[in-house]
Protein backbone atom coordinates (compact mmCIF):
# COMPACT_ATOMS: atom_id res chain seq x y z
CA UNK A 1 0.00 0.00 0.00
CA UNK A 2 3.25 2.10 0.82
CA UNK A 3 4.58 1.61 -2.54
CA UNK A 4 0.76 2.64 -4.05
CA UNK A 5 1.08 5.55 -2.12
CA UNK A 6 4.41 6.66 -2.74
CA UNK A 7 3.78 6.19 -6.37
CA UNK A 8 1.05 8.36 -6.40
CA UNK A 9 2.52 10.78 -4.81
CA UNK A 10 5.25 10.94 -6.80
CA UNK A 11 3.23 11.62 -10.34
CA UNK A 12 0.70 13.37 -8.71
CA UNK A 13 -0.46 16.95 -10.94
CA UNK A 14 0.87 20.20 -9.37
CA UNK A 15 -0.32 23.37 -10.62
CA UNK A 16 2.15 23.85 -13.26
CA UNK A 17 1.26 20.58 -14.78
CA UNK A 18 -2.42 21.35 -15.51
CA UNK A 19 -1.80 24.35 -18.38
CA UNK A 20 -0.03 21.74 -20.53
CA UNK A 21 -2.22 18.88 -19.58
CA UNK A 22 -5.34 21.06 -20.66
CA UNK A 23 -3.85 21.80 -23.72
CA UNK A 24 -3.46 18.20 -25.29
CA UNK A 25 -7.62 17.67 -24.95
CA UNK A 26 -9.26 21.14 -24.38
CA UNK A 27 -9.22 23.09 -27.68
CA UNK A 28 -10.54 26.59 -27.13
CA UNK A 29 -10.50 30.44 -29.08
CA UNK A 30 -8.45 30.13 -32.02
CA UNK A 31 -7.20 26.51 -31.84
CA UNK A 32 -10.98 25.04 -31.85
CA UNK A 33 -11.54 25.56 -35.52
CA UNK A 34 -7.88 23.89 -36.77
CA UNK A 35 -8.35 21.30 -34.05
CA UNK A 36 -12.00 20.29 -35.57
CA UNK A 37 -10.45 20.39 -39.37
CA UNK A 38 -7.58 17.88 -38.24
CA UNK A 39 -10.13 15.71 -36.10
CA UNK A 40 -12.34 15.38 -39.05
CA UNK A 41 -9.81 14.64 -41.36
CA UNK A 42 -8.04 11.64 -39.24
CA UNK A 43 -11.25 10.51 -37.95
CA UNK A 44 -12.47 9.72 -41.84
CA UNK A 45 -8.97 8.33 -43.31
CA UNK A 46 -9.01 5.90 -40.04
CA UNK A 47 -12.33 5.54 -41.13
CA UNK A 48 -11.78 4.39 -44.09
CA UNK A 49 -8.52 2.39 -43.41
CA UNK A 50 -10.52 0.68 -40.78
CA UNK A 51 -13.32 -0.75 -42.94
CA UNK A 52 -10.80 -1.78 -45.77
CA UNK A 53 -8.85 -3.63 -43.08
CA UNK A 54 -12.39 -5.30 -42.11
CA UNK A 55 -13.51 -5.78 -45.10
CA UNK A 56 -10.47 -7.65 -46.66
CA UNK A 57 -10.13 -9.02 -42.98
CA UNK A 58 -6.69 -7.51 -42.54
CA UNK A 59 -5.28 -7.48 -39.32
CA UNK A 60 -2.36 -4.92 -39.86
CA UNK A 61 -4.78 -2.34 -41.84
CA UNK A 62 -7.21 -2.90 -38.94
CA UNK A 63 -4.34 -1.60 -36.44
CA UNK A 64 -3.08 1.34 -38.31
CA UNK A 65 -6.49 2.56 -37.98
CA UNK A 66 -6.45 2.40 -34.53
CA UNK A 67 -3.26 4.04 -34.46
CA UNK A 68 -4.12 7.53 -36.36
CA UNK A 69 -7.80 7.27 -35.00
CA UNK A 70 -8.12 10.54 -32.86
CA UNK A 71 -11.78 9.53 -31.13
CA UNK A 72 -10.32 8.55 -28.00
CA UNK A 73 -8.86 12.38 -27.20
CA UNK A 74 -12.22 14.10 -26.59
CA UNK A 75 -13.29 10.76 -24.43
CA UNK A 76 -10.28 11.41 -22.32
CA UNK A 77 -10.99 14.93 -22.21
CA UNK A 78 -14.88 14.36 -21.69
CA UNK A 79 -13.38 12.32 -18.46
CA UNK A 80 -10.76 15.18 -17.22
CA UNK A 81 -13.46 17.92 -17.39
CA UNK A 82 -16.15 15.62 -15.05
CA UNK A 83 -12.65 15.40 -12.66
CA UNK A 84 -12.88 19.26 -12.72
CA UNK A 85 -15.98 19.90 -12.65
CA UNK A 86 -16.15 21.65 -15.80
CA UNK A 87 -19.56 20.43 -17.12
CA UNK A 88 -19.45 22.65 -19.96
CA UNK A 89 -16.10 21.23 -21.32
CA UNK A 90 -17.33 18.07 -20.36
CA UNK A 91 -20.78 18.63 -22.85
CA UNK A 92 -18.46 20.07 -25.94
CA UNK A 93 -16.16 17.12 -25.60
CA UNK A 94 -19.36 14.50 -25.47
CA UNK A 95 -20.56 16.21 -28.22
CA UNK A 96 -17.83 15.67 -30.25
CA UNK A 97 -17.95 12.06 -29.66
CA UNK A 98 -21.46 11.67 -30.38
CA UNK A 99 -20.44 13.54 -33.54
CA UNK A 100 -17.82 11.44 -34.47
CA UNK A 101 -19.60 7.96 -33.49
CA UNK A 102 -21.94 8.35 -36.07
CA UNK A 103 -20.09 9.66 -38.70
CA UNK A 104 -17.90 6.61 -38.44
CA UNK A 105 -21.16 4.29 -38.74
CA UNK A 106 -22.19 6.57 -41.54
CA UNK A 107 -18.79 6.43 -43.81
CA UNK A 108 -18.54 2.63 -43.10
CA UNK A 109 -21.93 2.06 -44.17
CA UNK A 110 -21.81 4.47 -47.02
CA UNK A 111 -17.99 2.01 -48.09
CA UNK A 112 -20.05 -0.90 -47.62
CA UNK A 113 -22.50 -0.07 -49.74
CA UNK A 114 -20.31 0.55 -52.28
CA UNK A 115 -18.26 -2.62 -51.67
CA UNK A 116 -18.70 -5.47 -53.99
CA UNK A 117 -17.19 -8.26 -52.46
CA UNK A 118 -19.08 -10.52 -50.64
CA UNK A 119 -18.75 -10.18 -46.51
CA UNK A 120 -18.77 -13.00 -44.55
CA UNK A 121 -20.36 -12.50 -41.13
CA UNK A 122 -19.42 -16.44 -40.42
CA UNK A 123 -15.59 -16.57 -40.82
CA UNK A 124 -14.37 -12.56 -41.30
CA UNK A 125 -12.18 -12.74 -37.82
CA UNK A 126 -11.97 -9.01 -38.11
CA UNK A 127 -15.82 -8.92 -37.82
CA UNK A 128 -16.47 -11.92 -35.56
CA UNK A 129 -13.69 -10.53 -32.63
CA UNK A 130 -15.97 -7.45 -32.44
CA UNK A 131 -19.81 -8.64 -32.68
CA UNK A 132 -19.37 -10.70 -29.10
CA UNK A 133 -17.85 -8.81 -26.38
CA UNK A 134 -17.41 -10.43 -22.86
CA UNK A 135 -16.44 -9.40 -19.54
CA UNK A 136 -12.95 -10.01 -20.15
CA UNK A 137 -13.36 -7.00 -22.96
CA UNK A 138 -14.36 -5.04 -20.17
CA UNK A 139 -11.42 -5.72 -17.95
CA UNK A 140 -9.01 -5.54 -20.71
CA UNK A 141 -10.97 -2.26 -21.26
CA UNK A 142 -10.71 -0.47 -17.81
CA UNK A 143 -6.86 -1.29 -17.31
CA UNK A 144 -5.82 0.47 -20.87
CA UNK A 145 -8.72 3.80 -19.76
CA UNK A 146 -6.57 3.90 -17.00
CA UNK A 147 -3.15 3.35 -19.07
CA UNK A 148 -4.49 5.82 -21.11
CA UNK A 149 -4.55 8.46 -18.63
CA UNK A 150 -1.57 7.73 -17.06
CA UNK A 151 0.15 8.34 -20.12
CA UNK A 152 -1.32 11.65 -20.91
CA UNK A 153 -1.18 12.82 -17.50
CA UNK A 154 2.95 11.79 -17.62
CA UNK A 155 5.02 13.93 -20.41
CA UNK A 156 7.76 11.02 -19.94
CA UNK A 157 5.92 8.17 -21.11
CA UNK A 158 3.43 9.97 -23.49
CA UNK A 159 5.09 7.80 -25.88
CA UNK A 160 2.83 4.73 -25.03
CA UNK A 161 -0.26 6.24 -25.79
CA UNK A 162 -0.09 4.30 -29.34
CA UNK A 163 0.19 0.91 -27.63
CA UNK A 164 -3.09 2.36 -25.51
CA UNK A 165 -5.11 2.68 -29.12
CA UNK A 166 -4.34 -0.56 -30.42
CA UNK A 167 -5.35 -2.32 -26.89
CA UNK A 168 -8.64 -0.14 -26.59
CA UNK A 169 -10.60 -0.34 -29.95
CA UNK A 170 -12.60 2.61 -30.94
CA UNK A 171 -13.15 2.79 -34.31
CA UNK A 172 -13.27 -0.74 -35.58
CA UNK A 173 -15.96 -1.49 -33.99
CA UNK A 174 -17.88 1.18 -35.21
CA UNK A 175 -17.04 0.60 -38.46
CA UNK A 176 -18.58 -3.27 -37.92
CA UNK A 177 -21.87 -1.32 -36.43
CA UNK A 178 -22.06 0.15 -40.08
CA UNK A 179 -20.96 -2.62 -42.30
CA UNK A 180 -23.59 -4.84 -40.10
CA UNK A 181 -26.43 -2.61 -40.78
CA UNK A 182 -25.60 -1.78 -44.33
CA UNK A 183 -26.00 -6.21 -44.84
CA UNK A 184 -28.64 -6.00 -42.23
CA UNK A 185 -27.18 -8.17 -39.55
CA UNK A 186 -28.66 -6.29 -36.89
CA UNK A 187 -27.15 -8.91 -34.02
CA UNK A 188 -23.76 -8.04 -35.14
CA UNK A 189 -24.22 -4.78 -35.32
CA UNK A 190 -25.72 -4.16 -31.80
CA UNK A 191 -22.69 -6.78 -30.02
CA UNK A 192 -20.32 -4.37 -32.05
CA UNK A 193 -21.71 -1.17 -30.55
CA UNK A 194 -21.83 -2.93 -27.10
CA UNK A 195 -18.13 -3.44 -27.21
CA UNK A 196 -17.99 0.30 -28.14
CA UNK A 197 -19.92 1.39 -25.84
CA UNK A 198 -17.44 -0.70 -22.84
CA UNK A 199 -15.35 0.78 -24.18
CA UNK A 200 -16.27 4.27 -24.01
CA UNK A 201 -17.42 3.64 -20.31
CA UNK A 202 -13.74 2.78 -19.45
CA UNK A 203 -12.26 5.38 -20.17
CA UNK A 204 -14.65 7.12 -18.71
CA UNK A 205 -14.50 5.54 -15.64
CA UNK A 206 -10.80 4.17 -15.22
CA UNK A 207 -9.45 7.20 -16.77
CA UNK A 208 -11.12 9.72 -14.60
CA UNK A 209 -10.46 7.21 -11.30
CA UNK A 210 -6.88 7.49 -12.39
CA UNK A 211 -6.54 11.39 -13.14
CA UNK A 212 -8.74 11.98 -9.85
CA UNK A 213 -6.16 9.64 -7.88
CA UNK A 214 -3.46 11.71 -9.66
CA UNK A 215 -5.16 15.08 -7.96
CA UNK A 216 -5.98 16.73 -10.93
CA UNK A 217 -8.94 18.34 -9.39
CA UNK A 218 -6.92 19.73 -6.91
CA UNK A 219 -4.44 21.16 -8.92
CA UNK A 220 -6.42 22.47 -11.58
CA UNK A 221 -7.61 24.70 -8.41
CA UNK A 222 -11.12 24.51 -9.28
CA UNK A 223 -13.72 24.92 -6.71
CA UNK A 224 -16.62 22.42 -6.84
CA UNK A 225 -20.21 23.62 -6.91
CA UNK A 226 -23.17 21.48 -6.78
CA UNK A 227 -23.56 17.40 -7.22
CA UNK A 228 -23.51 17.59 -11.29
CA UNK A 229 -19.57 15.38 -11.12
CA UNK A 230 -20.75 13.33 -8.55
CA UNK A 231 -23.97 12.53 -10.22
CA UNK A 232 -21.97 12.59 -14.03
CA UNK A 233 -19.58 9.46 -12.24
CA UNK A 234 -23.06 7.62 -10.76
CA UNK A 235 -24.18 7.36 -14.15
CA UNK A 236 -20.78 6.55 -15.64
CA UNK A 237 -20.66 3.38 -12.83
CA UNK A 238 -24.13 2.33 -12.91
CA UNK A 239 -24.08 2.47 -17.28
CA UNK A 240 -20.79 -0.03 -16.57
CA UNK A 241 -22.54 -2.02 -13.98
CA UNK A 242 -25.50 -2.77 -16.99
CA UNK A 243 -23.16 -3.41 -19.43
CA UNK A 244 -21.80 -5.70 -17.54
CA UNK A 245 -25.00 -8.08 -17.85
CA UNK A 246 -25.04 -8.43 -21.83
CA UNK A 247 -21.15 -8.90 -21.69
CA UNK A 248 -21.13 -11.60 -18.78
CA UNK A 249 -24.05 -13.34 -21.05
CA UNK A 250 -22.20 -13.16 -24.30
CA UNK A 251 -19.19 -14.60 -22.11
CA UNK A 252 -21.54 -18.04 -20.85
CA UNK A 253 -22.42 -18.65 -24.28
CA UNK A 254 -19.12 -18.22 -25.82
CA UNK A 255 -17.65 -20.68 -23.60
CA UNK A 256 -20.69 -23.17 -23.59
CA UNK A 257 -20.46 -22.94 -27.35
CA UNK A 258 -16.63 -23.80 -26.96
CA UNK A 259 -17.06 -26.70 -24.38
CA UNK A 260 -19.68 -27.91 -26.75
CA UNK A 261 -17.61 -27.87 -29.48
CA UNK A 262 -15.30 -30.00 -27.53
CA UNK A 263 -17.17 -32.57 -26.56
CA UNK A 264 -18.68 -32.75 -29.63
CA UNK A 265 -15.55 -33.54 -31.58
CA UNK A 266 -14.80 -36.27 -29.21
CA UNK A 267 -17.80 -38.00 -29.50
CA UNK A 268 -17.46 -37.37 -33.06
CA UNK A 269 -14.09 -39.24 -33.81
CA UNK A 270 -15.24 -42.00 -31.72
CA UNK A 271 -18.10 -42.57 -33.81
CA UNK A 272 -16.67 -42.53 -37.08
CA UNK A 273 -13.55 -44.68 -35.62
CA UNK A 274 -13.30 -47.53 -38.09
CA UNK A 275 -15.19 -46.11 -40.99
CA UNK A 276 -13.86 -44.27 -44.17
CA UNK A 277 -15.12 -40.90 -42.73
CA UNK A 278 -13.21 -38.30 -40.59
CA UNK A 279 -14.20 -35.55 -38.77
CA UNK A 280 -13.15 -32.24 -40.28
CA UNK A 281 -15.30 -29.13 -38.41
CA UNK A 282 -17.15 -28.87 -35.42
CA UNK A 283 -19.22 -25.40 -34.87
CA UNK A 284 -22.08 -24.83 -32.21
CA UNK A 285 -24.22 -22.26 -31.41
CA UNK A 286 -26.26 -22.33 -28.19
CA UNK A 287 -28.29 -25.67 -29.28
CA UNK A 288 -27.55 -26.34 -32.84
CA UNK A 289 -24.55 -28.33 -33.60
CA UNK A 290 -22.77 -28.89 -37.15
CA UNK A 291 -20.38 -31.34 -37.86
CA UNK A 292 -18.72 -32.18 -41.01
CA UNK A 293 -17.43 -35.02 -41.97
CA UNK A 294 -14.99 -36.37 -44.95
CA UNK A 295 -14.54 -39.36 -46.47
CA UNK A 296 -16.61 -42.41 -47.98
CA UNK A 297 -18.42 -45.66 -47.69
CA UNK A 298 -21.42 -46.39 -45.14
CA UNK A 299 -22.09 -43.34 -43.27
CA UNK A 300 -22.28 -44.83 -39.64
CA UNK A 301 -25.72 -44.41 -38.19
CA UNK A 302 -26.36 -40.60 -37.40
CA UNK A 303 -28.76 -42.07 -34.56
CA UNK A 304 -25.94 -42.83 -32.31
CA UNK A 305 -24.15 -39.52 -33.05
CA UNK A 306 -27.73 -37.93 -31.62
CA UNK A 307 -27.74 -40.16 -28.79
CA UNK A 308 -24.39 -40.32 -27.44
CA UNK A 309 -23.68 -36.46 -28.03
CA UNK A 310 -26.66 -35.79 -25.59
CA UNK A 311 -26.00 -38.20 -23.03
CA UNK A 312 -22.28 -36.74 -23.10
CA UNK A 313 -23.47 -33.13 -23.41
CA UNK A 314 -26.72 -33.94 -20.76
CA UNK A 315 -28.95 -31.80 -22.66
CA UNK A 316 -30.67 -31.87 -25.97
CA UNK A 317 -29.17 -30.59 -28.76
CA UNK A 318 -29.92 -30.17 -32.32
CA UNK A 319 -27.33 -31.89 -34.43
CA UNK A 320 -26.78 -31.16 -38.33
CA UNK A 321 -24.54 -33.27 -40.32
CA UNK A 322 -23.02 -32.48 -43.23
CA UNK A 323 -20.87 -35.13 -45.61
CA UNK A 324 -18.54 -34.49 -48.12
CA UNK A 325 -17.55 -37.34 -50.19
CA UNK A 326 -13.56 -37.45 -50.20
CA UNK A 327 -13.72 -37.32 -54.40
CA UNK A 328 -15.30 -33.62 -53.88
CA UNK A 329 -13.32 -32.75 -51.48
CA UNK A 330 -10.15 -33.62 -53.07
CA UNK A 331 -11.26 -31.79 -56.29
CA UNK A 332 -11.86 -28.44 -54.61
CA UNK A 333 -8.56 -28.39 -53.45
Amino acid sequence: MSILSEMLGANRFTPEDVPRFEAKLFFEGARRRRYYEQFGVLLVLATVIATMGILGDSTATVIGAMIIAPLMTPIMATAAALVTGRMGRAGRSLLLVVVGMISVIGVSWLLGTLYSGVISFDSNSQILGRISPRLIDLIAALASGAAGAFCMAREDISDSLPGVAISISLVPPLCVVGISLQAGHWDAAGGAFLLFLTNFLSILLAGGGVLALLGLSGAAMVKSTGTARRNAFVVIIASVLLVTVPLWITGSRISEDVRTEGVTKAVAARWVTGTGYEVRSVTANLDNVVVLIIGSGTVPAFSNLESELRSALQRQVTVNLDVVPAEKFASQQ
